[in-house]
């Protein structure tokens, strides 16, 4: 598990994002990324030569990514609190979420990376644990939310129907109406929550950023084509993953906000 911010200088703005696959840096803006465990190799096995199979697998120590003198740091200001560094990991994910954090500590944010205080209470800092291990959950395993039901109008009936170019947003007059989606030629995708386009990621809504990789495009330069549909159904094995996962990322999306807007008015000792 690792929680990957915005780096010094991002123009995108600050964010946080938790995922449990080692991520390109380029996931968020000047990507930095703090890991609950570190793993270094210690054993790369014997080589025995180009038609033998090694004689030892590898071989990895493993380290916690949070120091002891950081854990000290917390049970120090929370007396008799049963605190490990996984609940710090999960109360620093919630507290980079929090918009009284965000914009208190904007300046700082957009020249340092982020420093982590402690709240006051004991109770708050539980909340903010709490709110991290649901935020995580929901973040690192997306693909597996459920379904938001939307209306879907048209009517396909095979694998092809479900393959996406481009995905836009419907009309109200001379405005985008984001409340539609028009899918493709056979499908619209209506009566989207306008609040889902709160959970910004990077810069743009979650929702956005669905759209704008959920599409066929031709790299100008290299002429290579990036076809989400071979990836819909050559691994996951579901033409009609883009359509599945933009209704998933709207689930996120609302709860992410949920969540968010609950987490507790951040109090701290300014000395922090």
């Amino acid at each position: 598990m690792v929680i990957a911010v915005s780096g010094v200088g991002a123009r995108s703005g600050f964010s946080a994002y938790m995922l449990d696959t080692l991520p390109n840096l380029d996931l968020i803006e000047k990507g930095q990324c703090y890991p609950l465990k570190l793993y270094e190799e210690i054993s790369d096995g014997e080589d025995g030569g180009l038609f033998e199979a090694d004689s030892t697998e590898t071989v990895y120590s493993e380290k916690d990514g949070l120091t002891d003198a950081g854990l000290e740091h917390f049970l120090a200001a929370y007396p008799g609190e049963a605190i490990t560094k996984k609940d710090i990991f999960y109360y620093i994910y919630g507290l980079l979420h929090s918009d009284d954090y965000r914009s208190r500590y904007a300046d700082n944010l957009s020249k340092q990376l982020p420093r982590i205080p402690c709240v006051k209470t004991a109770t708050d800092f539980w909340a903010f644990v709490e709110a991290g291990r649901v935020l995580g959950a929901l973040h690192v395993d997306y693909e597996s939310a459920e379904l938001y039901p939307v209306t879907i109008e048209g009517k396909p009936k095979t694998d092809k129907d479900y393959y996406v170019t481009k995905m836009k947003f419907g009309k109200a007059g001379k405005e985008k109406d984001k409340s539609t989606v028009i899918y493709n030629d056979h499908i619209t995708i209506k009566d989207i929550p306008l609040e889902a386009y709160d959970y910004i990621v990077n810069g743009k809504s979650a929702l956005d950023w669905v759209m704008g990789r959920q599409c066929v495009k031709t790299d100008k330069k290299s002429g290579i084509v990036n076809d989400a549909n071979l990836y819909a159904t050559e691994t996951m094995n579901n033409a009609k993953y883009p359509l599945e996962l933009f209704q998933r990322v709207i689930t996120v999306s609302l709860e992410t906000m949920k969540i968010v807007r609950s987490l507790p008015a951040l109090d701290i000792n300014d000395v922090d």
